[in-house]
């Protein structure tokens, strides 16, 4: 594999270890997106399936059981330590494969699919119109494209909460393009439609969706769980922060959740945004 996106495969590769700790917390989490994600891609029975920054594999695992023993998986993700995590969950599943590649550069070959899903992937794309360009190439025509990306910071207080308050506690780290490759980098709509028509997708749509966030365990876990991923970790790596800076963190994300405690658990609105497109045909 060549290095067309060395700064992701270096901050995934640096990085993975956490997402693999809580991995079955972040499953959790996320669950509701990767439902939404499946009921409007409508995976069918024997349909071969790419999954671009599959992680830990359960988005994988979810469309090879939706795609049956006749259908086909490949999951695809820029991290060696995930994929290793996702092999090991899902050892037995035939129709399922994973491998470490950068999507805006893998040799499809003859490979033909007739989905491409991913549930919070391809806004890590470090130069999305030839990346996705790259990828309709292992689509047939007519295939389907459905991704779930980040709508804006301010409608989805699991980044912003934790931003706040490392940022009350540290200070502001150097500002980023806003369209730089990361969680919100696909939080514009008209944006991103207009990459995938660029691209060479049809019917290209989004929306924003609102949903609620799933995430396990006390109030104190869950505002842990938020302040060690997504920017505050960022923040917290900039100013090379202590334990003591962390738990401080901590103690304001708990409050600022607080508000979203039910009989259920901790249950956090979050804005996402769901594009679907199609390949030309001929």
């Amino acid at each position: 594999m060549s290095r067309a996106n060395p700064d992701q495969e270096a901050f995934w590769t640096r990085n993975a270890q956490t997402w693999v700790q809580r991995q079955s917390e972040l499953d959790a989490l996320f669950a509701p997106v990767l439902e939404e994600l499946l009921d409007r891609a409508m995976l069918q029975p024997g349909q071969s399936v790419l999954d671009i920054g599959c992680g830990t594999g359960i988005s994988s695992r979810r469309a090879a059981a939706a795609v049956g023993p006749e259908g086909h998986v490949l999951g695809l993700d820029i991290s060696a330590p995930m994929l290793e995590r996702a092999r090991a969950k899902f050892p037995d599943v035939e129709t399922l494969r994973f491998v470490v590649a950068d999507a805006a550069e893998y040799d499809f070959g003859t490979d033909r699919y007739d989905h491409l899903i991913s549930r919070f992937g391809v806004m890590f794309f470090a130069d999305p119109v030839p990346a996705f360009s790259n990828t309709l190439k292992g689509l047939k025509p007519g295939a389907q494209l459905t991704c779930a990306a980040w709508s804006d910071l301010p409608a989805n207080p699991w980044f912003l909460a934790p931003l706040k308050a490392a940022k009350t506690r540290l200070g502001a780290p150097p500002s980023l393009d806003p369209n730089t490759p990361g969680p919100l980098a696909f939080r514009d709509i008209a944006r991103v439609t207009a990459i995938l028509e660029d691209a060479g997708f049809d019917d290209v749509h989004g929306e924003a969706v609102v949903l609620t966030l799933t995430p396990t365990g006390s109030l104190s876990s869950v505002a842990e769980q938020a302040a060690s991923i997504g920017p505050a970790a960022r923040t917290m790596e900039h100013f090379e922060g202590t334990r003591a800076d962390f738990d401080a963190i901590v103690r304001d994300v708990e409050r600022a959740f607080a508000t979203y405690e039910t009989a259920h658990g901790v249950r956090v609105p979050a804005s996402i945004n769901l594009f679907q497109a199609r390949v030309p045909h001929g």
